[in-house]
């Protein structure tokens, strides 16, 4: 464990150290990352779906806020929809709209939770999002996950839907209009989906809340449980078709993740809880104490060892 601590420690430093290198470095990765998704899920503007293209523009949202490369994933879905159908661009413009402002409203500090959910979806470790921002968010993360979700569901939904919606006649509009919103609004997979994770985040942020000792522990366990458990549920009760191996295995790995964020992010010494209680003009209080765990990193210290010169006699001197 004091091993894991030192590394711990050293990892922090070195963030703290160069920060104002590694942040353009993660915008750079996710905003790489998230294009090439979206034009290996969805390529059909062939113009997008260039790899000089996508270095160009993850290099310039290195340099952007972190909002910025949102509006650059929403524009290159949105084109590449505008290739497969207008109505589908349509559609899509329109629902990133209003996840913009109801992102922007309530929960506009989780940025990255908007781009890392459609990543986690396709490494098949989604249910890590909302255990992870149920720790370190808040209840309003929900509408952000959410969003999130619904990228996702609205990315893989225009790309299995492709073929239907190009053999469509191009006469009739709201034929296709019709059948784009119908079938994304009543997918619901995205629906349950969207519901368990936002009450696994409120469940996971209320748990970890709690003065018990081990409160992050529980609330990953307990929000995991109530996560596969209102998705099995709803799978029964809506025939949503879901995975229940690949909802098992998917979290467990995401539990393993949240609990390495729970390290960095909240690690103390239970066994050194203390309890104080003292008061003032107007109330009593009582307060619970726990110590961080921390270590010094070992300082590396150089000994020069400098050889004592020798001493001559005059005549041995002379002979020098």
């Amino acid at each position: 464990m004091t091993t894991l601590l030192v590394a711990k420690q050293y990892i922090k430093n070195f963030i703290s150290k160069y920060e104002v290198y590694l942040k353009p470095l993660l915008k750079l990765v996710l905003s790489l990352i998230a294009l090439m998704m979206i034009n290996g899920r969805i390529g059909y503007m062939h113009r997008l779906d260039n790899i000089s293209i996508v270095l160009i523009v993850s290099l310039l949202c290195s340099f952007m806020s972190a909002n910025f490369i949102i509006f650059v994933a929403a524009a290159f879905t949105v084109l590449h929809l505008y290739a497969l159908s207008l109505e589908c661009a349509a559609v899509a413009l329109v629902l990133f709209l209003v996840m913009f402002l109801l992102y922007f409203r309530f929960s506009p500090k989780d940025t990255l939770v908007v781009l890392i959910t459609p990543i986690c979806f396709a490494l098949k470790i989604p249910y890590a999002v909302p255990l992870a921002m149920g720790l370190v968010g808040t209840p309003a993360s929900a509408v952000s996950v959410g969003c999130g979700v619904l990228a996702s569901y609205l990315v893989s939904y225009m790309a299995d839907s492709a073929t239907a919606i190009s053999g469509m006649d191009t006469d009739d509009i709201a034929t296709k209009f019709r059948f784009i919103v119908d079938g994304f609004l009543n997918n619901k997979d995205m629906m349950l989906t969207v519901a368990a994770f936002a009450i696994t985040i409120i469940v996971v942020y209320l748990i970890k809340r709690m003065s018990v000792d081990h409160a992050w522990t529980i609330a990953i366990i307990t929000g995991a449980l109530a996560d596969v458990m209102m998705l099995l549920v709803g799978d029964l009760m809506f025939d949503t078709n879901v995975s229940i191996g690949g909802i098992i295995v998917g979290t467990v790995f995401s539990v393993l993740i949240v609990k390495v964020v729970e390290f960095f992010a909240f690690h103390v010494d239970y066994s050194r809880a203390e309890k104080v209680q003292f008061e003032d003009d107007e109330y009593y209080y009582y307060v619970k104490a726990i110590p961080k765990i921390t270590v010094a990193t070992p300082s590396k210290t150089v000994k020069r060892i400098n050889t004592p010169k020798k001493k001559y006699s005059g005549a041995q001197a002379r002979k020098q």
